[in-house]
């Protein structure tokens, strides 16, 4: 009960000691999926493991906004639309492979995972994602390990970024990243924010190896999202510096174990759970206030943060401070402001979300007009400097470019990891 009155304090009591250094950066992209820890089994009391409903007052935000009308390309892995949980969630999507299978083919299991944290129904014993009434539209792409033996499409995040930004979709979700960016990506991205699309991406899960800043969470157009555990403490593998601009939960949580969807593992899920639960919070935000820009539900997002630290300054560690959409949607805290600003840049951005193209973009392989679009029309299934950081109690209410110069020449390796 506690935890709850405190969960729209503005203010904390105590602040963070991590001790973290900052770390020289490094070039060396890592392979490995990081989510943390050795995973154990999940039991069959799912929603006893979801702390971060609780933490974020779900079951009274639902009363008001559920995240209908709202639609969030999740560029992954791929998504499964045929768990339980996300059955008559998921939109038909688009493929950036070039690999065989489409946006629905999960090759990894982190995509699905990410989908059923932002709009999982929790049927059939599954995630409960934070804004279940949301749209999931599937971006997949290829990540380092699945590249290693295929013939990929290298610039296939770029393209996913492109085709979210031309589609009915009013966010961005990419838990995935790396130490290199190039222009093609930046170009991507503030294409994206010229859409009027609100963009988050995992800033990384290497503060204890190196804290060199990931893309595309280190563009300025994108919100760069940390990982907390449940006290509202800083993951100790979260990165930190400027890069960071809001923080959400994200350790001891649920995911799928791997591609085969046969069970779900308990471990850290990484800035990449944090970054899908923020786009929840976002979707739950934006569903309350329609006729907001990304602009204002930005906005309020930072306005409401959870945070300890004064409100003109921002945590290396937790940026504006922890997601709490509860201040806004219950309480109705929070100064969109100016719907034309961005709170990230303080530059004038496209007054409003434009209509959807109907284009569909070159690459996909599901090319619908009506899912360009955004079309609420399931797929086969039923239906981002100050050096603050905190402590504060129960408050809490990508993919990569390396570019390769040789004699002049360009040459590009791709690698990307989940966050």
């Amino acid at each position: 009960m506690a935890g709850m009155l405190q969960a729209r304090r503005r203010f904390g009591a105590h602040p963070l000691k991590l001790g973290l250094t900052r770390a020289l950066i490094v070039s060396s992209v890592s392979a490995l999926v990081v989510f943390g820890g050795t995973p154990a089994a999940v039991g069959s009391d799912m929603r006893s493991k979801l702390w971060y409903l609780d933490a974020l007052e779900a079951e009274e935000i639902w009363k008001t906004a559920r995240g209908e009308g709202i639609t969030v390309a999740v560029i992954d892995t791929g998504v499964n639309a045929d768990t339980p949980s996300l059955k008559g969630q998921v939109l038909k999507g688009f493929d950036f492979t070039d690999v065989d299978g489409d946006a629905t083919d999960d090759y990894g299991g982190h995509g699905t995972t990410m989908a059923e944290l932002i709009a999982g129904t929790g049927k059939g014993d599954g995630i409960q994602g934070l804004a279940p009434g949301v749209k999931i539209l599937p971006m997949r792409v290829p990540d380092e390990e699945f590249a290693k033996d295929k013939d990929v499409n290298l610039w296939g995040e770029e393209d996913a970024i492109r085709a979210a930004a031309d589609s009915g979709a009013k966010i961005i979700s990419l838990s995935m990243g790396g130490e290199f960016s190039t222009e093609r990506q930046q170009e991507a991205v503030r294409y994206a924010q010229k859409k009027g699309k609100l963009f988050f991406a995992s800033v990384g899960n290497n503060a204890k190896d190196g804290n060199a800043k990931e893309y595309p969470a280190a563009h300025p157009e994108v919100v760069g999202v940390g990982a907390t555990d449940r006290n509202g403490k800083v993951s100790d593998y979260s990165q930190n510096g400027d890069i960071v601009d809001l923080a959400a939960p994200a350790d001891n949580l649920p995911r799928w174990c791997d591609e085969t969807f046969q069970s779900y593992c308990m471990g850290d899920g990484g800035t990449s759970s944090a970054t899908a639960i923020t786009s929840a919070a976002a979707a739950l935000i934006w569903s309350a206030h329609p006729d907001w820009t990304a602009n204002q539900v930005l906005r309020v997002m930072f306005d409401t943060a959870g945070r300890d630290w004064p409100d003109d300054e921002v945590s290396k560690y937790l940026g504006h401070g922890l997601i709490r959409p509860a201040v806004n949607i219950l309480d109705g805290e929070g100064d969109p402001g100016d719907p034309d600003i961005s709170p990230l840049t303080n530059k004038r951005t496209t007054p409003k979300t434009p209509n959807p193209s109907p284009s569909t973009p070159a690459k996909s392989k599901a090319g619908d007009d009506a899912v360009a679009a955004g079309s609420e029309e399931a797929i086969a299934s039923d239906s981002k400097t100050g050096d603050g950081s905190s402590s504060l109690p129960l408050i809490i209410g990508g993919a990569a470019l390396v570019a390769v110069l040789l004699g002049g020449a360009a040459v590009t390796a791709r690698r990307r990891r989940a966050s």
